[in-house]
């Protein structure tokens, strides 16, 4: 495999990543304050990062079996049926918490969710990377960024959230005026 090759192969997962951040860069230019801003990142974040990351590696799991363990390092498994099932969860939890009036603490639920399942299996491809050479594309860079940073994102800008609703019960100023 060509370095032009194994380098798009291996980054392709951080597209989801690059999409949330353009799609939320864009759309809060002109955000009426920061709560608006941080609601609009937290759905980007949800939608494009979370949700379509997790549902691509569903349909990736489902009809490329063979291609994905080999994207990975391994043999085809059974398993690869179940990780497409619990990738389809935490779609479906993404896009859940998408939606407007979605409490911090929501998303911080599904966040901790996503990272008990993105962060375990983060582990097992350093653990792959170091014990067994496995330096496959599917094993390391992007899909290391992703499943470290899909979770965290979340549950980093829901506490953001969480710390701004406190901050504005205790010193009530309207949205103009946080704005400024």
């Amino acid at each position: 495999m060509s370095h032009t090759t194994y380098a798009m192969k291996t980054a392709f997962p951080a597209i989801w990543i690059l999409i949330a951040v353009i799609g939320a860069f864009l759309r809060t230019r002109h955000s009426a304050g920061r709560h608006a801003a941080l609601e609009t990142w937290q759905r980007w974040w949800a939608v494009a990062a979370l949700g379509c990351g997790s549902l691509w590696m569903t349909i990736s799991f489902l009809a490329g079996q063979q291609t994905m363990a080999d994207a990975i390092g391994f043999t085809r498994s059974p398993f690869q049926f179940e990780i497409a099932f619990a990738n389809l969860a935490l779609a479906v939890m993404a896009f859940r918490v998408a939606r407007p009036g979605t409490t911090p603490r929501e998303r911080i639920t599904v966040g901790l969710g996503a990272g008990m399942f993105l962060w375990g299996a983060a582990f097992g491809h350093v653990y792959q990377w170091f014990a067994n050479g496995d330096h496959q594309p599917g094993n390391t860079g992007g899909v290391l960024a992703a499943d470290v940073l899909f979770p965290a994102v979340l549950i980093v800008l829901a506490r953001r959230q969480q710390r701004l609703d406190a901050e504005s019960v205790t010193h009530p100023i309207s949205e103009t005026q946080c704005a400024s």
